[in-house]
């Protein structure tokens, strides 16, 4: 049964994280909006379910519990209200929900930048199947959400999300959890669908901020603008 309130629920909790979002969204066509805003609040959803906590136990529910009902968006059944605006539309939810555990693993401290790396490549993957689906199919778009996964991470544990053999840099007022940030930029990815490049432009650019004074706080409106624009031009 559609549950239109649960729905805007789920949705506002992600705009409340990501309030950038009201000034972005203009960059992407009306049509798209909503799809747009449940998708990104599921992803969020999956994620809080894999890194929050200091028990995982919890967490590993949650994702068993995801693929699951996945499993069912991809037969036409549906429980969670996120999947009122998605579960119907024609994307691969069940690679989706296979790649969860992968998603899990990456709460772990990785031994270094390339063991991070392919800890998300399945999660990173399943993701970009499904926005191809949904928004349009770019060319190497697992590259930026495994990158964004990443930068994610970080702003979400700082303590937990530092690969073990980067060392603190000096340079950077965070220390490790500086230097991870600067080489995550460092190496961005560009190409993805246009709500993907949106999104993944605002998280560098918190990231960047993150790596300057260790704070993860939402970008002022016109910062927003400039960085949406910039990333809404890009083919």
């Amino acid at each position: 049964m559609s549950d239109p309130a649960a729905l805007a629920g789920f949705v506002a909790k992600w705009r409340a994280r990501w309030p950038e979002w009201s000034i972005a969204q203009v960059f992407v066509p009306l049509a798209q909006r909503e799809v747009v805003a449940a998708w990104f609040a599921l992803l969020q959803e999956l994620t809080d379910a894999a890194w929050g906590g200091s028990d995982p136990t919890p967490g590993l529910a949650k994702l068993a519990w995801w693929q699951e009902e996945l499993r069912g968006w991809s037969k036409g059944a549906r429980r969670h209200p996120l999947g009122d605006s998605l579960q119907r539309l024609p994307a691969p939810w069940s690679t989706l929900g296979a790649s969860l555990m992968a998603l899990q693993q990456s709460r772990d401290w990785p031994d270094d930048a390339e063991a991070a790396i392919r800890i998300t490549r399945p999660f990173a993957a399943a993701v970009a199947e499904c926005e191809a689906a949904l928004f349009g199919v770019p060319a190497n778009a697992s590259a930026l959400v495994g990158t964004t996964l990443l930068a994610e991470r970080l702003l979400a544990d700082p303590q937990a999300a530092v690969p073990l053999r980067i060392a603190a840099n000096d340079g950077a007022p965070m220390g490790s959890a500086g230097a991870w940030a600067i080489e995550l930029q460092s190496a961005w990815p560009l190409a993805g669908t246009r709500p993907r490049r949106l999104q993944a432009a605002l998280l560098r650019a918190r990231l960047s901020a993150f790596a300057d004074s260790g704070r993860n706080e939402p970008l002022a409106p016109w910062r927003t603008l400039i960085v949406a624009w910039r990333a809404a031009r890009k083919a």
